[in-house]
């Protein structure tokens, strides 16, 4: 059996990572799914840091990323990751409840591999959850070990 890469969730709203998790768990991606609930935690996770340093070396295989949260906001997070030589080829979704054209047009600015705006209607997030973690976890490619693409 082919073993999933992990996912990683940044949701601060507890109902939202209910649902998403539910329907990740329909199609069996939530026993690799990791749920933090702010981007700091997102950013010490990735960079193994503070309580992370320890965590197996292996990237997510796609971030799904709310914009609004505290300490440090999904917009400011995916600039970090894009400007990470280690991170920045890890596909990033933002999957918010934003519409507002500014964060569309600065996500796209900042190298966001989708913007997917959170259906209000219960049964429509849960199928839009549940493509994404079917795309993102089992049939997106990435390059080996998730590092930069031959560089120079």
């Amino acid at each position: 059996m082919i073993q999933l890469k992990k996912i990683l969730l940044v949701e601060d709203n507890p109902n939202d990572v209910e649902l998403t998790l539910e329907a990740l768990s329909e199609q069996n991606l939530t026993n690799r799914v990791i749920v933090l609930n702010d981007g700091v935690k997102a950013m010490e996770y990735l960079l193994y840091d503070e309580k992370y340093e320890s965590r197996e070396r292996e990237n997510p295989a796609v971030i799904l990323l709310d914009i609004k949260m505290p300490r440090m906001d999904g917009i400011e997070v995916l600039q970090a990751i894009k400007n990470n030589r280690e991170l920045k080829t890890i596909p990033v979704v933002m999957l918010t409840s934003s519409r507002e054209e500014p964060d569309l047009k600065k996500c796209y600015e900042l190298g966001v591999n989708a913007y997917v705006v959170k259906p209000v209607n219960y049964k429509d997030f849960f199928e839009a959850v549940k493509r994404l973690g079917i795309f993102w976890a089992m049939l997106n490619e990435l390059p080996l070990n998730g590092g930069p693409v031959n560089e120079k």
